[in-house]
């Protein structure tokens, strides 16, 4: 008889886009949504917690030239209970928010003929290797030049 881990039944990950006009009002809500924990989040959280681990099979975007936010531009929390209050201290719930503004990304450009969003992922490093965490393929989002997209995710584990 197979049975189901239960530490990986809450193990997930949920995000939340809203889309801003250039005066900051909300012209398109996605409302929260769940979405994919992959391998290699399970790699990298066990790789900060225990000796590393060998090498897998790694998963990437399907965008061969994705927009990378700078680590620097994430705003990153802890988590507390099940709604949205930040913890000073560790919790098993984390918060990354990512605000792409005007003119960002730069596209169209040479390997994007639009800027329509359709697909995010979160991107760590394990044992110097590039790891892809989460991933989100969302129904397409077209970001006008004056536009600000907030995404907003939480895993939880």
């Amino acid at each position: 008889m197979f049975s189901t881990e239960a530490t990986t039944l809450h193990l997930y990950g949920m995000y939340h886009d809203v889309l801003r006009d250039p005066h900051g009002t909300a012209i398109w809500d996605s409302g929260w949504r769940k979405n994919t924990i992959v391998v290699d989040c399970r790699r990298l959280l066990a790789g900060l917690t225990g000796p590393p681990l060998p090498d897998g099979t790694q998963t990437a975007l399907v965008d061969h030239n994705p927009f990378t936010v700078p680590r620097a531009s994430l705003q990153i929390n802890y988590l507390t209970g099940t709604g949205s209050t930040v913890s000073g201290t560790p919790t098993n719930r984390i918060q990354i928010v990512a605000q792409l503004g005007p003119n960002v990304p730069t596209w169209p450009d040479a390997n994007h003929p639009v800027s329509t969003l359709r697909e995010f992922g979160l991107v760590g490093q394990l044992d110097s290797t590039t790891v892809l965490i989460n991933y989100v393929r969302h129904l397409a989002i077209v970001k006008d030049p004056a536009s600000t997209l907030v995404r907003t995710i939480w895993l939880v584990f």
